[in-house]
Formats: structure tokens, C-alpha cells, sequence
């Protein structure tokens, strides 16, 4: 590490001469390649803003500067040059390096993110704040062209234009997000790329007019005088200028002396820029570069080969949606699907490949994914939004206005429900089921297994008439009670074990912990009852009145206890006063809970087997 072993903080990379910046460059690039390949990670998008993040860290005196990424999946080159590039061995792990800027981990980390299209409200915030205090520092937000679909960016956009006060955006435009961008602005984006032909063609014959005598100079006045009306005809940029934030570019992103040059030019300006780069998503590693799209979030690879270690020998729960799903297209030609700018991850993309004319992709907008679904409900569409969790959290309002309370037919499956891992607090799905619950006219589902996912899916299409959500978590599909048939019922719950004294209950797919459970509570000489709540909303009447025959009552769920299935069920019992039970609620603390495996996670907050077996047998004492 020729350079990038003498920086340990941005002051340490101002000192490299620009001519060498290249070399740094390189070295950061078969850094991250070399890192990320042992780790997993988002490798693609921040092999594209290698150059980019030298430059702005070369350019602007951070942390005193305050630079904000959207999103944070391109900020590992930001934590490299910040003085943690000797802690990248523990990326995403727990207890280790986090996969997204935190403050709390770094004084360079202005902002926390982790899901898209804040940066530029966060940056105007801080602007504000700046002003207040009579201070000069410079404030910019990095974001994606990806993220540019989320209806924050023009709330925040029409708020910089009506401010003017000194702020920097960087558009980071690579064409992508997760998936290939889609949309209006993915286009208008496209005309803004080829512009710079016009822009370079533009700075030559003014300079050619201009030399020629006299009449040169008459007629670059005229040609400067003209500028707006050209720009108006032919540069796209005016839509920036109309907003009242000035547009600069599009330049090169993958080249470092040119960036440093445009930053330097626009960074004092005191008034709102925009200044559009272009850059490559997987620069200099083939494979990302053939395949940026899997090397978005990728696991561990050979670095040779780019081939991903762990082979996925197993069905996910999404994919089991996704064929369900296509069958019921075939059949119920008012089926629609919805996705926000995951088209794979979700399982949608394939019943487009089926129904294009029913598939609809909006790009990074939840909020305007449910109120876009909601409208094809009131039309007599049945529209299937599919979701992880974590990103449904941002169409609340949505969800309780414009769909709960018309009571329209909208199905919302939700991905990634309960513990993801990896990526930590921002995409632990783990609060879905505490703000759902309350929605009235809201029937909420959790599968145990593969063929309830199947039925539930059945059940909202054919036999229910208002919203519904059924969730899901990350990875294989359990395999757990596949010879049950009971048909799926409105609020039924299924008795899976009868017992006396214990009823442990079940939410969701912590049916497989809980069968293990079972086994080690019958081992212990207790003889517990089992039950599969299946339904959230409504709850079983026949079932509550059931568990009055129980001295003890546990409820087990992959979510916050506050608000959730367990809370809720006790709330029940309390309305139709069964008292001297003792009631335990098992599921996540009302925290934000840290990277780290499923596995890991589980086990640290008592709620993998063993664990609630021990808790079980220790309160029944």
C-alpha cells in the first residue's frame, strides 16, 4: 500500500500530490475487491465512487465540513479514507464495522443512513443550522441517481431553491440503483448525460469566435447574452435552474483531477449547486462491471473469478410468492404487481416476464407505491405490492389514509420481516408488525412454513375484500408441520400440540424454534400445548377463550415485543378479563438492534431454542 498506507484521515490524503492520486485510486479499488470478497458486501456502487470520495475529501476540510452519503451503500471508501480502513475485516459483523455511516462510529460521519433519498433534507438541515450560528462551513450531499425517484429529493430540492443558501449536491449518476433505473427522471437524467457533448462543442466555438478580432469579441458577447435561451433549447439542466439550484456538468466521476477541479469551482458558490458526475458502477473489476447488479450486495467471492462462494442450495420464502404469485395471474386477470425499485429481490420480476402489462416498477418510492396501489384497488385491481420490511416503514401514512381507511382490497407482502443480519439496525425488520397491528380494516398474516405462504396468498386474493399484509422473513423456507391441510380461516389459529398448565404460541416462521422447544420441554417432563397464531389481525375469539384453560402462556415472534403479536394477544385477554394467567411475551427489545448473523442475534436476545426452553422451564419453577 504504496499511499494508502500513510492515510489515516482525510489530512493525511490532502498531503499526496494530485498527480498521484491515480495510484491511490488503484489501491483502494484491489482494497476493496480484496476486503469485501472475505466479508460480503456492497461492493459495486463503491468501486464507482473511488475517485469521486478522494476528491471530495481532498477538496473540502472534513469532519469541519460536513459530507452526507444517501443511502451509505457507497460510503466504505468514505470509512477507508477516515481512519477505519484497519477495522474492514470486521465489516458488518457483530460488534464490528458498520455497513453504513454512523455517527456514533466516526466524527466523519455527519449523518446516519441507510435508506434512500434523506441526504439532500439532512444537508439543507444542516445548512440551516450553519446559518443560525453565523458560521462558513461548506455542506454537501452525495446522492444517487437511484434515489433522485423518492419524492424527498423534490420537497427537499423546491426547499434549497426557495433558501439560497451555500449548499452542494452531488448527483453520482451510474445509470443504477439495485436494479437498472426506471422512470421519468431516469430518462431526464440520460438527456442530461449526452448534453455534455453540446457543453464541450459550446466551450470550443466560443473560444474560436472570441480570438478572431473585434468581430470575435462582439460575437462572444452575443453568444454569452444567448446562453439562457440556448440552455432553455437544448441543455436539460434547466429543470435545476427553474427550482432555483444551479446545475453544473455532467463530468467524468471516474476522473479524479477533473473532479477536484469541479469541486474546487462550485464548493463556495454561495447558493445552491448541483453538480452532476458520472461514474461506472463496479469500476475496475470486471466481474461487478459485467455484473453490477449482483455485486450490489454480494456475499463472499473468489476474487479471481468473481464466483460467489456460498451457492444458495435452498427455496426462499420469496421465491415460493413469486411462482404462487404467476399462478394466480393466470387465473385473476385483475391481479396487478408492484414493486419499488426491486424487481428481483422481491419476486416480481418474474411474474413480469409473464404479465408486463400488469408489472409496475415506480422506482424508490414507497409512500407513492402504496398510494399508486390504493388507486388501482378503488378500479377494481387487486394490486400485490411486494416489500421488505424495513422500506415499508416509510408508507405508514400511506397505508392508514389512503388504503385502511377506504378499506380497499391492497395485498401487501413484506420481504425481509423480523432479523436480516449483515446489514444491521437500519434493515432489521423487526417493527412491521407493531405499527400494522393497530390499522383498523388491516387482516396481518405470517406464514410457518411454505405451504401456509402459499394459502395465505390464495386467501387475500379469492376471500378477502380489504388490505392485508402477510409477512415473511430473509432466507429458506421452513419445512416445518408441511403435512397440515387445515384451510386457512379468518383470525382461526391452529392447535398444532394439545398439552395442559403451558401454551407456547407461535407467530410467524419462530414455529421451527418452537417445535425445538417442544422437544426439549417434553424432555424435561412438561407437557406443553403448541399453537400457530397465523393471524395478527383479527384474533380468534374461539382461540382466546381456549387459552383460559392455560396457567401459563408464552408468545414467540421475530419482532419488537412492544406493540407486537404477544402484546397484542395479552391485551385480548385482558379485555375479556381472563385474569391469573402468567403471561410472557418473547420477541426483540424495543431497541435498534445491531449487525451480526440471524444466528448470532438470536442467541444473544434469548430467542433461539435452548434459550427460551431455559426461560420456559425456569418461570414454570
Amino acid at each position: 500500500m504504496k499511499y494508502l498506507g500513510r492515510i489515516s484521515s482525510p489530512e493525511d490524503l490532502r498531503k499526496i500530490d494530485i498527480k498521484n492520486l491515480p495510484l491511490l485510486v488503484d489501491e483502494i479499488r484491489e482494497f476493496l475487491v480484496e476486503k469485501v470478497s472475505k466479508t460480503g458486501g456492497h461492493l459495486a456502487s463503491n468501486l464507482g465512487v473511488v475517485e469521486l470520495t478522494i476528491a471530495l475529501h481532498y477538496c473540502l476540510n472534513t469532519p469541519h465540513d460536513k459530507l452526507i452519503w444517501d443511502v451509505g451503500h457507497q460510503a466504505y471508501v468514505h470509512k477507508i479514507l477516515t481512519g477505519r480502513k484497519d477495522r474492514f475485516d470486521t465489516l458488518r459483523q457483530m460488534d464490528g464495522l458498520c455497513g453504513f455511516p454512523r455517527p456514533d462510529e466516526s466524527k466523519y460521519d455527519a449523518f446516519g443512513v441507510g435508506h434512500s433519498s434523506t441526504s439532500v433534507s439532512a444537508a439543507i438541515g444542516m445548512a440551516a443550522a450553519r446559518d443560525l450560528a453565523h458560521e462558513s462551513y461548506n455542506v454537501v450531499a452525495v446522492i444517487g441517481d437511484g434515489s433522485f425517484a423518492g419524492g424527498m429529493v423534490y420537497e427537499a430540492l423546491n426547499n434549497a431553491g426557495k433558501m439560497q443558501t451555500k449548499l452542494l449536491i452531488v448527483l453520482n449518476d451510474n445509470g443504477m440503483s439495485i436494479a437498472k433505473n426506471v422512470g421519468a427522471m431516469s430518462t431526464y437524467l440520460t438527456r442530461l448525460r449526452t448534453a455534455k457533448k453540446y457543453n464541450e462543442a459550446k466551450t470550443s466555438v466560443k473560444s474560436a469566435i472570441s480570438r478572431v478580432p473585434l468581430v470575435g469579441e462582439a460575437a462572444s458577447s452575443v453568444l454569452s447574452a444567448s446562453k439562457k435561451d440556448l440552455k432553455k433549447a437544448i441543455i436539460p439542466g434547466e429543470f435545476f435552474e427553474g427550482l432555483g439550484v444551479m446545475y453544473a456538468g455532467p463530468i467524468d466521476g471516474n476522473n479524479v483531477r477533473e473532479l477536484i477541479r469541479a469541486i474546487n469551482r462550485v464548493k463556495n458558490l454561495d447558493k445552491p449547486v448541483l453538480l452532476h458526475v458520472v461514474t461506472k458502477k463496479g469500476k475496475g473489476y470486471g466481474p461487478a462491471e459485467k455484473h453490477p447488479d449482483i455485486f450490489h450486495g454480494v456475499g463472499k467471492f473468489d476474487v479471481k473469478t468473481g464466483e460467489v462462494l456460498a451457492k444458495k442450495d435452498y427455496e426462499t420464502y420469496g421465491e415460493v410468492f413469486s411462482k404462487a404469485l404467476i399462478r394466480l395471474g393466470a387465473v385473476k386477470k385483475n391481479i396487478c404487481a408492484i414493486t419499488a425499485g426491486m424487481p428481483d429481490s422481491t419476486g416480481i420480476a418474474n411474474f413480469g416476464r409473464f404479465y408486463p402489462e400488469r408489472t409496475f416498477d415506480v422506482g424508490i418510492a414507497e409512500e407513492h407505491a402504496v398510494t399508486f396501489a390504493a388507486g388501482l384497488a378503488a378500479n377494481g385491481y387487486i394490486p400485490v405490492f411486494a416489500v421488505y420490511s424495513t422500506f415499508l416503514q416509510r408508507s405508514y401514512d400511506q397505508l392508514l389514509h389512503d388504503v385502511c381507511l377506504q378499506n380497499l382490497h391492497c395485498i401487501f407482502v413484506i420481504d425481509r420481516a423480523g432479523i436480516v443480519g449483515e446489514d444491521g439496525e437500519t434493515h432489521q425488520g423487526i417493527f412491521d408488525t407493531s405499527f400494522l397491528g393497530h390499522m383498523p380494516n388491516m387482516t396481518v398474516m405470517a406464514p410457518c412454513n411454505k405451504r401456509e405462504l402459499i394459502d395465505m396468498l390464495n386467501f387475500t386474493v379469492k376471500e378477502v375484500s380489504g388490505p392485508c399484509v402477510i409477512r415473511y422473513p430473509k432466507g429458506a423456507v421452513h419445512d416445518v408441520l408441511r403435512g397440515s391441510s387445515e384451510k386457512i380461516q379468518p383470525g382461526k389459529a391452529q392447535k398444532v400440540y394439545s398439552g395442559k398448565k403451558i401454551a407456547v404460541v407461535s407467530y410467524g416462521t419462530m414455529m421451527q424454534t418452537v417445535l425445538e422447544v417442544y422437544r426439549e420441554l417434553i424432555g424435561k417432563g412438561h407437557s406443553p400445548a403448541v399453537y400457530n397464531a397465523r393471524f395478527l389481525s383479527p384474533i380468534d375469539e374461539g382461540f382466546i377463550e381456549e387459552l383460559k384453560g392455560f396457567e401459563y402462556i408464552f408468545t414467540v415472534e421475530d419482532n419488537i415485543v412492544t406493540g407486537g403479536y404477544g402484546s397484542q394477544l395479552s391485551a385480548r385477554l385482558f379485555e375479556k378479563e381472563i385474569f391469573g394467567k402468567k403471561i410472557y411475551n418473547l420477541g426483540f427489545p424495543k431497541k435498534f438492534i445491531e449487525a451480526g448473523s440471524r444466528q448470532q442475534i438470536f442467541k444473544k436476545y434469548g430467542l433461539d431454542s435452548e434459550s427460551i426452553a431455559d426461560f420456559i422451564t425456569e418461570k414454570v419453577k
